[in-house]
């Protein structure tokens, strides 16, 4: 089926992140002889016409100084270009600065987001941010460790813990390995101590997990650790904690465990539910699995594998997606639920948020870990993520109004009824993910060099630095600085006026909708990692520079005196209501991938490592072996 013109076309857009367009010498010419002219003509003035002149210029220039009093600094005129000074004669007479041209409306953009943060000059500046990042990693431990330690989260307004992922510690472990890449020793042996003395007997005696959650955060988090202190991954365990092997053998305790999952199930689909003290398996109230749920358990199991030369584990996990293969879906694209019973996809709604988004992000991370693969056993990998790919800038991608953001919206009863111009926060992992497909985790220029991108990979990136601008965008718009967990956007059939973020002085304030039960800010991790990805792929500093807005108002607006951080009921007002919650991923992910944005692009080189979808490094397999 022929694709219709892409809504974000090249026609429409400019990709040129030039702050200044040199002068055209045409214009340099004859504004020099207009000059000249105007110079001889007043040469031939009378006297009189000249104390004419002379007393309109008074006029005007006591008019100016009347005007600069009612500024807020009273001896400046504020123009688009600074401020220029008219409350001296001498600055009156001053030949006026040289400005630069008239620029395109995405240019001044790429300007002010440049002087309104404060770009730093030297690397240091950006090692300075990235230790104020550390700097809350440990805050946010600390109030973790004084009030809720060995609970899943911790609730720093009202100083508690709380058991909401099955009660196995959940933050202890999704801590861990960004303790050890920020090398924070303490912190890596206390989280390190406690799995050894408390995780496996929690394993044995808890009750309900659900079979995603507890693979992306707690097996996810121990095979990160594992791999991070042996010595091939240029960290090391802190003397205080404990072998390497712990975190291993209760990695595999887990697993052998969560396995009943898939062998319960009488298709490849597993159950969403396991009960660990029991090593049984159940399918969620309504009988469902989600579909980014099922598909997202493949890096994990795939390396548990690879490190213990046990296939059993990979080959649970990989069935589920070989499953996917075949069945039906549109262009691509894939309903959100499937059944576990019928092993086929339930409903039609579609949508790269809630329930739907991982399955997409997997399709081409599992491709890219099993190197060995790529061109073989795992290609139809690929091929499911291009025609994603496809379906999505066809179906999904549209364009706000009045000032044009691009943004991936919902098809919530599939192509035969309206389009929803709805966006999930937790749509923002696909800016990354697109970047990550297109150049396989290398440099653009290094891609462009060795001529190994294609033209589907150059719309991918192109649509990847369009959505990053969208996502920041959800944060500017608003008056805490802040993203709303779900934004609606302003298309030719859809607007509710009333429903704006707040932030008067941003010009998307009329693109982007958000509406009351929408505006909590749960400290999600989305936008900081495609900032991230999309900073180590093109090299652009605009995506430090948003990464540092956006960690200066996590630390304005949810940062609690007595430790930890904490979510937000609305981002839209001033000062905004808070939440009683931090949740795990604020450690595990958020300020991991702040740390990293900020720092050493050596460190965790995208084209060694693959993040899980919780932000935890596997190395990429080499070798089949």
């Amino acid at each position: 089926m022929a694709s219709r013109p892409l809504p974000y076309s090249t026609r429409d857009l400019h990709y040129d992140n030039a702050k200044f367009r040199h002068r055209s010498p045409f214009k340099v010419i004859t504004q020099a002889l207009v000059s000249s002219n105007v110079r001889h003509d007043c040469g031939r003035c009378s006297i009189g016409k000249f104390l004419i002149l002379l007393m309109f210029g008074g006029l005007t220039y006591l008019m100016l100084v009347h005007r600069s009093y009612n500024l807020d600094t009273p001896a400046f005129e504020k123009t688009d270009h600074g401020r220029v000074g008219i409350g001296r004669i001498g600055n009156f007479l001053r030949k006026p600065p040289r400005l630069p041209p008239r620029l395109s409306p995405d240019e001044v953009r790429n300007i002010s987001s440049n002087v309104e943060i404060g770009k730093p000059s030297t690397e240091s500046e950006w090692i300075s941010r990235q230790g104020k990042v550390k700097e809350a990693f440990i805050h946010a431990w600390s109030g973790y460790k004084s009030f809720a330690m060995g609970k899943d989260e911790l609730m720093p307004l009202t100083k508690r813990g709380i058991d909401g992922l099955g009660g196995l510690g959940a933050t202890v472990i999704d801590s861990l390995d960004t303790a050890m890449i920020m090398g924070i020793n303490e912190i890596a042996a206390e989280a390190g101590t406690w799995i050894e003395k408390n995780l496996m007997q929690r394993i044995r005696e808890k009750g309900q997990v659900n079979l995603f959650e507890t693979t992306i955060r707690v097996l996810g988090g121990l095979l990160s650790a594992y791999h991070l202190s042996g010595s091939d991954s240029g960290k090391s365990l802190p003397s205080k904690g404990p072998k390497r092997e712990v975190f291993l053998e209760t990695a595999k305790g887990l697993a052998d465990r969560l396995l009943v999952a898939f062998t319960a199930s009488p298709t490849a689909i597993p159950f969403s539910d396991v009960v660990l003290r029991d090593q049984s398996a159940h399918p969620a109230p309504d009988g469902l699995s989600s579909t980014s749920e099922v598909s997202t358990l493949q890096l994990e199991f795939n390396y548990l594998s690879a490190i213990t030369g046990d296939p059993k584990y990979s080959a649970k996990a990989i069935k589920v997606l070989e499953h996917m293969r075949t069945l039906p879906k549109v262009e691509g694209l894939v309903p959100i639920y499937i059944s576990p019973h019928s092993g086929q996809f339930s409903g039609e709604n579609i949508r790269l948020g809630s329930r739907g988004d991982s399955y997409y992000e997997y399709l081409i991370k599992v491709w890219l870990q099993q190197k060995a693969s790529r061109d073989g056993q795992l290609k139809y990998l690929h091929e499911m993520y291009e025609e994603a790919m496809k379906g999505v800038r066809h179906l999904l991608v549209q364009k706000s109004i009045p000032k044009g953001l691009i943004f991936v919206g919902e098809l919530p009863f599939g192509t035969k009824d309206s389009f929803s111009p709805k966006m999930d926060h937790l749509v923002c992992f696909l800016p990354g993910t697109l970047a990550l497909g297109a150049t396989k985790g290398i440099t653009k220029k290094k891609a462009i060099e060795q001529n190994l991108l294609n033209a589907e990979d150059m719309e991918n990136l192109n649509l990847a630095e369009d959505l990053a601008k969208t996502c920041f965008e959800m944060y500017a718009v608003t008056s805490t600085g802040l993203a709303p967990e779900i934004a609606y956007f302003h298309t030719e059939g859809a607007y509710e006026g009333g429903h704006d973020g707040g932030n008067k002085s941003s010009e998307y304030i009329n693109d982007i909708i958000i509406k009351p039960n929408d505006r909590h800010n749960l400290l999600r991790p989305e936008t900081v990692e495609s900032l991230f990805v999309l900073y180590r792929i093109t090299e652009d500093i605009k995506y430090r520079e948003w990464g540092w807005q956006i960690f200066k108002a996590f630390e304005k607006h949810t940062k609690i005196d007595s430790g930890g951080y904490t979510s937000l009921d609305d981002v839209t007002t001033l000062p905004p209501r808070k939440r009683d919650k931090m949740e795990t991923f604020f450690l595990g992910e958020t300020l991991k991938y702040l740390y990293l944005l900020f720092g050493d692009t050596n460190v965790l080189p995208l084209d060694k490592y693959v993040f899980n979808t919780e932000a935890h490094p596997f190395p990429i397999i080499e070798s089949t072996g």
